[in-house]
């Protein structure tokens, strides 16, 4: 014979109810916090979110013979199609510079940053929308490894950190 259908008065779901709700009970809430802490920093770290790093391996020349889509003006500046790019972290001498010593040295930046830029692939950061200077230009910051373009022209004498406190020139002394 057929058990006759009994309907549930809802104990069991409570039952279940009251033991979850003493489950999260028992962990403490510094555990809780500190794995959402985790969580969102891992988020936050992933590729795609936040600074965006795009691998470049394009041949460069210097912009007086401009015959490629990709040049260099001066040791802080360089075009790509119609794009002006300026390096972040590091302030090169001007060409047209005060002197003839900072001219000089402004020379010996742009061949150093042509040298670095078709060393081989490299890799340029601010994401899909950067920042501007005042120019116009794109500010970003370039790397091989880890290996920064700025540290490696500052450490060359090439060129000065820039950055907070920074005074312009110094060049001509």
């Amino acid at each position: 014979m057929a058990k006759p259908l009994r309907f549930d008065s809802g104990r069991k779901r409570h039952r279940r109810r009251q033991t979850r709700a003493r489950f999260w009970r028992r962990i403490p809430a510094w555990l809780v916090i500190a794995i959402a802490a985790g969580a969102i920093g891992w988020f936050v770290r992933q590729p795609g979110n936040g600074e965006i790093w795009v691998q470049q391996n394009t041949a460069f020349t210097l912009c007086e013979n401009r015959s490629s889509s990709a040049c260099v003006i001066d040791g802080d500046t360089i075009m790509i199609g119609k794009r002006k790019i300026r390096m972040s972290g590091y302030n090169a001498p001007e060409l047209a510079g005060e002197c003839s010593a900072e001219k000089t040295l402004a020379l010996k930046s742009r061949a150093a940053l042509l040298q670095w830029l078709n060393a081989g692939p490299f890799l340029m950061g601010g994401g899909d929308e950067p920042p501007y200077d005042k120019y116009g230009r794109e500010l970003r910051e370039f790397r091989r490894g880890n290996d920064w373009l700025a540290d490696w022209m500052i450490r060359r004498d090439l060129a000065q950190q820039s950055g907070w406190g920074f005074a312009r020139g110094g060049w001509c002394s």
